[in-house]
């Protein structure tokens, strides 16, 4: 976190300085009072504004610096942009030749990077703000495939009466199986097993 000193007549003078200096918005920025202002008599034995300012915590800004040197390590050549940047949470959206290689198998090197750049971006806030990676669509995509998939499987229990048992997956996939069936009344869902085996079964309610 960036910290100047700045010195004006008046505290609103310093504050403005280091703005501008800063090339920051009041509400970016937290300052202490160093020295107060005081007039001299006949501008003798005055005091300027003294003042500290530093430049708040930017879970976004620290998220976008981790993802890009991250992916520089890995040789990977990838835009990076942020979207529905809200108070607690932000979305980064990467693109390019090379996305495929952040995806990973069924999203696991997504979830990864995902989980390091939150610890990154969150580390010299007091805030949390939660940040979503996505690769080209990834997401939406995946979640399509998903809700596909449950409703093919949840056919199949109820037509040979007997239950059926996915794939492992992770914890954010198992809940989109849970959720996409939660309104089918004639099936019942529930995760099994260890991670990271941990898997859904789909079985007809019993009547």
């Amino acid at each position: 976190m960036k910290t100047i000193s700045v010195t004006g007549k008046t505290v609103e003078e310093a504050l403005n300085q280091g703005l501008t200096e800063l090339q920051a918005t009041r509400e970016q920025v937290d300052y202490v009072e160093i020295q107060t202002p005081k007039k001299g008599f006949l501008n003798f034995f005055s005091k300027p504004a003294i003042l500290e300012i530093t430049m708040k915590p930017d879970p976004v800004g620290e998220a976008e610096r981790f993802l890009a040197d991250v992916l520089r390590c890995m040789d990977v050549n990838l835009d990076i942009h942020a979207f529905d940047t809200e108070e607690k949470k932000a979305r980064l959206e990467m693109n390019g030749e090379d996305v495929g290689m952040v995806i990973g198998k069924r999203g696991q090197t997504l979830e990864s990077l995902q989980y390091l750049t939150n610890l990154a971006a969150n580390r010299h806030s007091d805030q949390y703000r939660r940040i979503e990676l996505d690769a080209e669509n990834y997401r939406e995509r995946r979640a399509k495939t998903l809700e596909q998939l449950a409703y093919r499987l949840a056919e199949k229990a109820k037509r040979t009466n007997r239950r059926v048992v996915l794939e492992p997956m992770q914890a954010n996939e198992r809940k989109k199986i849970h959720q996409t069936l939660q309104t089918d009344t004639a099936v019942d869902t529930l995760s099994d097993g260890k991670e990271p085996r941990r898997h859904v079964v789909i079985k007809p309610k019993e009547t």
